[in-house]
C-alpha cells in the first residue's frame, strides 16, 4: 500500500525508460517510493536492470522488466504490446533514455550525428506516442528528459544539444495536442548531474563545469528524480508543457 508521505494513489503504474542505470533508475526507484508500480526499461544491461527491479520489489511495489532499444520503433511497439498484456492501462510514463556522442560539429561525422539523434529524440518521439496511445482514454502524466544542453546550447554538443532541444519542442507540442484528454506534458532538464557520464569527462572539465554551478556542486540522480515525481504526480495536476531546469542555477531562466 502507498504510505502517508506518498505522492501517487496506490495502484499507480509508471514507465520509466533508460532506468537501469543512473538518473533512470533513481527515477524508477523514487517512484516506488511514492507508491507506483515500475516497468524498468533498459537497453542491455539486464543485471543492473534486474537489480533495479529488486530495489523496487523490495519497497512492496511491482516490476517490470521491460528490454527495447527505443531507437527502433518495433523494438518500441512490441514493448508497450507486452506492457499493456501486463498491465492493462499505464499512468505515468517517464522517458529518459539518452546517449553522449560529443565533439565540435566541424568535426563530427554523420554516424555520430544520427547515433544521438536516433536515441535522444527520434527514441523519445516513439515512446512518448505509444505512451499517449495508452493514456488516451483514462489520462496519464509524460514527463521527458531532457538536458540543460538543449535550453541553452552547449560546446562539443552540437547533435546532443539539438537532440534535447527537439525534446523540449516535442514536449510543448504534445501537450498542447493531448491536454484536452487528461494528459500532461512536461521537462525537465538536467544540468551537470553526478552520473557515471559525467565522471567520464577529463577532471579539468568537470572543475570547469562545476565553477559555473552558482550553488558550487554538481547534483545528484536522486534530486533529478524528485522534481520528476513531482512533475508526474497529482501535486502537478496543472501544469502541462513546462520546463524545470534542474541545474544549481546554472541556467538563469
Amino acid at each position: 500500500m502507498s504510505g502517508p508521505g506518498s505522492l501517487f494513489p496506490e495502484g499507480t503504474r509508471a514507465l520509466v525508460t533508460g532506468a537501469s542505470r543512473g538518473i533512470g533508475a533513481a527515477i524508477a526507484v523514487t517512484l516506488a517510493e511514492h507508491g507506483c508500480d515500475v516497468a524498468v526499461n533498459y537497453r542491455s544491461n539486464a543485471s543492473k536492470a534486474e537489480d533495479v527491479a529488486r530495489r523496487i520489489r523490495s519497497l512492496g511495489r511491482k516490476s517490470l522488466l521491460l528490454q527495447a532499444d527505443v531507437s527502433d520503433e518495433a523494438q518500441v511497439t512490441a514493448m508497450y504490446r507486452e506492457l499493456r498484456a501486463a498491465w492493462g492501462s499505464l499512468d505515468v510514463a517517464v522517458l529518459n533514455s539518452g546517449v553522449t556522442s560529443d565533439g565540435h560539429l566541424a568535426a563530427m561525422s554523420g554516424a555520430k550525428w544520427r547515433q544521438v539523434i536516433d536515441t535522444n529524440l527520434t527514441g523519445t518521439f516513439f515512446t512518448a506516442r505509444e505512451a499517449t496511445k495508452l493514456m488516451y482514454v483514462t489520462g496519464g502524466a509524460i514527463v521527458l528528459i531532457a538536458s540543460t544542453s538543449g535550453v541553452a546550447g552547449r560546446a562539443g554538443q552540437a547533435n546532443y544539444a539539438a537532440s534535447k532541444a527537439g525534446v523540449i519542442s516535442l514536449a510543448k507540442t504534445l501537450a498542447y495536442e493531448v491536454a484536452a484528454r487528461g494528459i500532461r506534458v512536461n521537462v525537465v532538464a538536467p544540468g551537470f548531474i553526478d552520473t557515471d557520464m559525467v565522471k567520464k569527462l577529463p577532471a579539468a572539465r568537470r572543475a570547469h563545469a562545476q565553477q559555473s554551478i552558482p550553488m558550487g556542486r554538481m547534483g545528484t540522480p536522486r534530486e533529478v528524480a524528485h522534481a520528476a515525481a513531482f512533475l508526474a504526480g497529482p501535486g502537478a495536476s496543472y501544469i502541462t508543457g513546462k520546463v524545470l531546469t534542474v541545474d544549481g542555477g546554472m541556467i538563469p531562466v
